[in-house]
């Protein structure tokens, strides 16, 4: 056998692996849709997109500044009323006080002697308590005389005066106090009737009083 024969001839099975050519990268984008955008669309996006973080903050911020007033007014209300139901306790001696001094009046004084004493030691006792009231920001609201207020006054009676406009207090039980700026206590007062129609009745009031026992405290 020569050597020509000896050689195999590669047969469709035999046949060696086909090679596959290897693609050259050419630095080009695949596609057309993920190009880079251009630097004037990304500066546009990130303008967008700083005006959006600066909204969002600047709306924290008034919401932090809210918080905060809020938080501070609760502080000084809690502060400025603290001592709302001592102070309404106390009027009770406040009144206490007062009718001892109408029990004993000026004639029975200069005729008793110590009566006369007395009643001078309990006004002294009077103004140093309205005293202290007072520098704790509790004041009497005078309430004879004056136009009936229905956020002042409780109107616990009606009589007929011809000699007083409508509407006025002619008569006082008990009288208001006001710590700052809030109502502690409405006065108790009888209300005229009959008579001829005020021109000083308080500003937003009706001439007529209010029913009898109502009292506003909206302020």
């Amino acid at each position: 056998m020569t050597e020509e024969t000896d050689k195999t001839i590669p047969t469709p099975d035999t046949a060696p692996d086909a090679v596959v050519p290897e693609t050259e990268d050419t630095g080009l984008p695949e596609a057309e849709g993920e190009a880079e955008a251009t630097p004037e669309a990304r500066i546009a996006e990130l303008e967008t997109e700083v005006e959006r973080l600066k909204t969002e903050y600047l709306r924290a911020l008034a919401d932090s500044q809210n918080t905060r007033r809020m938080a501070q007014k609760q502080i000084e209300d809690n502060n400025r009323y603290a001592v709302t139901n001592f102070a309404r306790d106390v009027l009770a001696v406040a009144d206490n006080l007062g009718r001892a001094l109408l029990a004993a009046p000026v004639e029975s004084r200069q005729s008793n002697a110590d009566l006369g004493t007395l009643a001078v030691g309990v006004e002294m006792t009077e103004k140093e308590l309205l005293s202290v009231l007072s520098r704790h920001g509790v004041t009497r609201i005078e309430s004879l005389n004056c136009p009936f207020d229905p956020h002042h006054h409780q109107a616990m009676q009606e009589v007929e005066r011809t000699d007083v406009p409508t509407g006025t207090v002619v008569q006082v039980y008990q009288d208001a106090w006001t710590l700052h700026d809030r109502l502690l206590r409405p006065a108790m007062v009888v209300v005229s009737k009959g008579g001829p129609k005020r021109d000083d009745a308080p500003a937003g009031g009706d001439d007529a009083p209010a029913p009898v026992g109502h009292v506003d405290q909206s302020v």
